[in-house]
């Protein structure tokens, strides 16, 4: 093999090498530390664990606010929960949720649809818009709560490595439920 030969070789590997290449500014979130980041919300650890952190720390209940953050319970499916915050209340059984690591791994979702399926109205139960399907799907999550934050959500619900959304949904029109 002549030096030519392997320096064309060499720089073909080096060029599908670049092609694939992440951008410096892409980042892999997990939904914890991006609840985190968007919610203001400063609990860490896996999102299981966030309802129990959050008690005596932050107010929680099971209406929905903007800026909180709704904990999911674990399951088979998830086995460490999972957190996303409340980007728009639309009516008292729907919100529109930002999250990361839902619809594909690492990717971050904004102003997708979340429905309360639970038979008390309590949000103990939700579907969650899921990219693949364009929808709601047929799955439901469990779900602890909302956790509220003291303050809105931090630069429009966006950190400054937002690179990977996969999906953002057009805003909709928020509808006052009673006592607003």
């Amino acid at each position: 093999m002549t030096v030519k030969t392997l320096a064309a070789r060499f720089a073909l590997v080096v060029s599908c090498g670049l092609m694939t290449a992440t951008p410096a500014m892409a980042q892999f979130w997990q939904c914890a530390p991006y609840a985190r980041e968007i919610s203001g919300i400063s609990i860490h650890g896996n999102a299981n664990t966030w309802w129990g952190q959050a008690a005596g720390k932050y107010a929680r209940g099971h209406a929905p606010k903007v800026g909180a953050v709704l904990a999911f319970q674990s399951t088979r499916r998830m086995r460490v929960g999972h957190v996303a915050m409340v980007s728009q209340v639309v009516s008292d059984r729907e919100v529109l949720l930002t999250h990361a690591n839902w619809s594909r791994p690492g990717a971050i979702e904004r102003n997708v649809r979340a429905i309360d399926v639970s038979a008390a109205g309590d949000w103990s139960e939700v579907k969650v818009w899921y990219g693949p399907l364009g929808g709601l799907g047929t799955s439901s999550y469990p779900t602890n709560g909302f956790i509220y934050s003291d303050h809105a959500p931090v630069n429009d619900a966006a950190p400054m490595a937002d690179t990977n959304v996969i999906a953002t949904v057009a805003a909709v029109p928020v509808i006052p439920t009673a006592g607003e």
